[in-house]
């Protein structure tokens, strides 16, 4: 028995020596890991603000309360003088207020061995305080944040939105993430069984490193107004979706960029299918605003002038004898360029545009924006579709001098203009105007670099073209703002259907920029699918007015006092039939094969 016990005690012994003298250190790591705990410290996301400071997405200080089931039954509390253990019964009573949960539905939640459990989410920091006051066993918190947007549905499909578990769901929240999110922080202490931080034991906090605020170039005054102002007809017309992008001409900055229907970010999951912003998402085919390229294009390539008479008769043959004509039908008539545009003649954009060749006409195109990204980078935007000119059919070669045949997102339609009523130099759009580095300094964006579409010359004549669209003679003069020179263009467009794999309905838009002869804002709006009246004058052309009578109050532009030009719409006489200067249809009676 001796030697047993010898044998025994030698063993523990030889243990002891081992895990006190040669493993003691790697021993004392794993008992130091096992009463170790980590809590994350979530760093606080950044700001989003509009160009004047006005908070579109902040975050708020919150807390996630959490329970460790088994140390509750331990909680005591003073009862007319007295201590008493009052256990889980008591606990339930005195959180249920203070957590907005019954007591029937908390008590099962503080009841069992879990040692973690959440409670409660989004609870405020001053709620928390009258929490922990209460001293229950087991009841912890942890340090989050949550997401609010002031300006709830006026800016939703471009702000974006925050999912439920943190990461950024759409919009802005996506494009600026790394900027806005931060570094997450940690503690590290050391914890007794029941979970409680030992006193006086090591612990060490890495403190988060908030995100940055991002300025985005956006009006929220504008914003929300033009946000209501396409809502309004959307509704009105029964129309399916309706856009409108508002942009600075001389600098390419976005002030408004309005998507309708629309969802609350603040609860998005309620209307999932509108989270996308249709301004950048939607392609459609611009239809007759089109018809400012091929304008630019004919005037500078040389072809053409305003005052150029075209012979516009009511039908012409092309491409493999298909035939083309106008919105409605006329006898022969005769008209100025700059009539063909203010009337919005097809078959007189046809006569003009096809004296340029397509492979130069397909440049032009490039130039202007289409069949290419902004360069932003905002989730979901497309390049449109805008096919190689070596692919392209024998109609679609006329199809696209009048905006069909091609497809444009709403920020490209408006770029076009943009260029326009920039002296012909082309700006790509901007949304970010900078980001803060968290000591209250700024850090503009970098300014994307111009690209000279036509000459300044050739601008200006296309803008006092463009004036003669909101004339009495022209095809928008519910557009014309009293006061001030506008000009613009209107397009109405047959709608294709990816769903449906045809065309279905229309697509509605106006697209214009004032004061004409000193531009500043441009406004482009776009209604699809409207049931209650179609033609684009007469659907957008009030919406355009609306928002531009606005924005040009809103950002203090005065008229410039100039008289809009004398726009000559027809000729005095009608010319000659040998008059060589005048454009005709010089296939009359041809078969109408392809050019």
């Amino acid at each position: 028995m001796t030697i047993a016990v010898l044998f025994v005690f030698s063993i523990f012994g030889a243990q002891l020596l081992r895990l006190q003298g040669f493993d003691a250190s790697a021993v004392s790591k794993d008992a130091q890991s096992s009463r170790t705990a980590t809590v994350a410290l979530p760093a606080m996301r950044g700001s989003i603000t509009d160009r004047n400071g006005t908070i579109l997405a902040s975050s708020i200080e919150r807390r996630t309360v959490t329970v460790d089931q088994t140390a509750v039954p331990q909680y005591v509390k003073t009862v007319n003088g007295v201590r008493v253990k009052v256990g889980v019964a008591g606990a339930a009573q005195d959180l249920s207020p203070l957590l907005g949960i019954p007591v029937a539905t908390l008590t099962p939640e503080l009841t069992g061995r879990a040692r973690y459990r959440v409670l409660q989410k989004n609870v405020t920091p001053l709620n928390w305080r009258k929490i922990s006051e209460l001293g229950v066993n087991g009841i912890y918190s942890e340090a989050t944040s949550d997401r609010v947007y002031p300006t709830a549905t006026a800016a939703s499909a471009l702000v974006g939105f925050l999912q439920s578990d943190g990461t950024a769901g759409s919009g802005i929240e996506v494009l600026m993430d790394k900027t806005l999110k931060g570094k997450s922080g940690k503690t590290i202490y050391e914890q007794s069984q029941d979970g409680r931080p030992i006193p006086n034991a090591p612990q060490e906090t890495i403190n988060p490193q908030p995100g940055h605020d991002v300025r985005l170039t956006i009006d929220s005054d504008l914003q929300w107004f033009a946000q209501n102002a396409v809502a309004q007809k959307v509704i009105q017309t029964q129309a399916l979706s309706g856009t409108v992008v508002v942009e600075n001409a001389k600098t390419g900055e976005l002030l408004a960029v309005a998507s309708y229907p629309t969802f609350d970010p603040n609860q998005p999951g309620q209307s999932i299918d509108n989270w996308t912003n249709k301004a950048f998402n939607d392609v459609y085919e611009p239809g007759s605003t089109g018809k400012v390229m091929t304008a630019a294009a004919a005037i500078q390539e040389g072809v053409v002038t305003p005052s150029t008479v075209v012979e516009v008769p009511n039908r012409i043959h092309r491409a493999d004898n298909r035939e083309f004509r106008d919105s409605h039908d006329h006898p022969t008539e005769y008209l100025t360029f700059a009539g063909v545009l203010a009337q919005s003649s097809n078959i007189g954009t046809i006569l003009a545009g096809e004296k340029v060749k397509p492979a130069t006409m397909y440049d032009y195109f490039r130039k202007f924006g289409l069949g290419q990204t902004s360069g932003m980078g905002f989730p979901g935007e497309g390049p449109g579709l805008l096919s190689n000119v070596n692919s392209w059919s024998g109609s679609q070669r006329y199809t696209v001098l009048f905006g069909q045949g091609l497809s444009v997102n709403a920020l490209q339609a408006a770029g076009v203009f943009q260029t326009i009523a920039n002296d012909g130099v082309r700006i790509p759009p901007r949304i970010i105007a900078g980001v803060g580095d968290g000591s209250g300094g700024f850090t503009p964006a970098p300014k994307a670099s111009p690209i000279t579409v036509v000459s300044p010359d050739t601008a200006q004549k296309v803008r006092d073209m463009l004036e003669g669209v909101v004339t009495k003679e022209g095809t928008a003069p519910q557009a014309k703002i009293a006061g001030y020179r506008v000009a613009g263009k209107t397009g109405t467009a047959d709608r294709y259907d990816a769903a449906q794999g045809r065309y279905s309905g229309k697509t509605a838009s106006f697209i214009g920029f004032a004061p004409a002869d000193d531009p500043q804002i441009v406004v482009a709006v776009t209604i699809q699918r409207p049931i209650k009246g179609y033609f684009g004058g007469v659907v957008a052309g009030p919406v355009f007015h609306d928002i531009m009578t606005y924005a040009l109050q809103e950002l203090q532009i005065p008229p410039t006092g100039t008289s809009s030009p004398v726009a000559k719409l027809s000729p005095a006489t009608i010319p000659a039939a040998s008059d060589p200067s005048v454009i005709r249809d010089r296939r009359s009676g041809a078969s109408g094969s392809s050019r």
